[in-house]
């Protein structure tokens, strides 16, 4: 049975009514009350109820976000979700919002190291589903325009580190040459290291300095895209410029010994 509360959500000015959302939910009561509720909202919505279907939905029309069910026929949230990031692309850059009626942490923690950027546990409110839907869109917006989590001056400037080399228009990351294809989440991390190098900076800073404020997002959090960045950054056995200083925080550190606390 679905017990979930309805609202009525007001549209957001940061975030483009018209966005495309497709919501991945087998669960019929769920996906009409998910659809509802976003269409309220002034989205455009396509509802499937199967896997395979949603991904066939995203390489034809092209959404601007993915509502996913963990629990789907055909072929899984988890698989689907990792699929798409390992596609690369837009693909790699749409914002995915994981709904999981598993509560523990370990499944949370497996949703967004899968590519998810967010999750909700079910049964949810429509008004906490909104908000993390206005919340994964303006990121997506912020990415697509300026290209950077902190306004600078010279914001479009091409970020270099070490052999990373990061460019904030096109979006393109490359590391010794070769081409990375990190999720939204890893790449405003990225470029907030590259913009601010050799300095630490608590979970606290990043979720301020990174994550979109009022969402709620767990410090935990924080761990998981970090050790997802990594993983993408250090493919091949490249040394790992990511510093964790214990009891403190993390660093994009050169190795150079000058590590501002």
């Amino acid at each position: 049975m679905t017990s979930l509360s309805t609202s009525t959500p007001a549209t957001d000015p940061g975030t483009d009514p018209r966005a495309k959302i497709l919501v991945a939910e087998d669960d019929e009561a769920l996906s009409v009350l998910v659809t509802y509720n976003l269409e309220a909202a002034g989205y455009e919505v396509r509802a499937v109820a199967d896997g395979l279907d949603a991904l066939e939905q995203v390489g034809s029309w092209q959404p601007d976000l993915l509502v996913l069910d963990w629990m789907l026929p055909g072929l899984s949230g988890v698989d689907l979700c990792r699929r798409l990031r390992a596609r690369g692309g837009a693909m790699c850059d749409m914002p995915v919002l994981m709904l999981t009626a598993r509560t523990a942490e370990s499944d949370s923690v497996h949703a967004l190291d899968t590519g998810a950027d967010d999750y909700l546990t079910k049964p949810c409110g429509m008004e906490a589903l909104n908000a993390r839907v206005r919340a994964l869109l303006r990121r997506s917006v912020l990415n697509a325009g300026a290209g950077g989590v902190q306004a600078q001056a010279d914001a479009t400037a091409v970020l270099r580190f070490v052999d990373v080399v990061l460019d904030p228009v096109s979006h393109r990351v490359t590391r010794a040459g070769r081409v990375l294809a990190p999720g939204p989440t890893e790449y405003r991390l990225l470029e907030f290291f590259m913009r601010n190098p050799n300095r630490v900076f608590s979970r606290e800073d990043l979720l301020r300095s990174v994550w979109e404020r009022g969402v709620h997002v767990e410090s935990r959090t924080v761990d998981v895209h970090i050790r997802r960045l990594r993983r993408i950054l250090n493919e091949g056995d490249l040394p790992d410029l990511i510093r964790t200083v214990r009891a403190s925080g993390y660093a994009l550190d050169d190795m150079s010994g000058d590590v501002t606390p």
